[in-house]
């Protein structure tokens, strides 16, 4: 798990494949090839994976942040 800077927000979409994403304590949602989902400021990220074993996937993220951060992702230990 991992969480972003409180100045972060994200759109990304899903370029190939499907990725399995859970943002908070949400559900566990898979994102397949066209669709999109968005990130908030200080958003835990709890499960971001390929949602398959054997095809590639791929994402396009956009982080649109304040100039002052240095890390995009920190670790989160729950």
């Amino acid at each position: 798990a991992h969480i972003h800077p409180d100045s972060a927000f994200i759109y990304a979409t899903i370029l190939e494949g499907a990725i399995r994403s859970q943002v908070n304590e949400g559900p566990v949602t898979t994102y397949r090839a066209g669709e999109s989902f968005s990130e908030y400021p200080g958003d835990r990220h709890g499960v971001s994976e390929n949602a398959s074993t054997t095809e590639p996937a791929r994402l396009l993220a956009v982080f649109v942040v304040d100039t002052d951060e240095t890390e995009l992702t920190t670790p989160y230990k729950e």
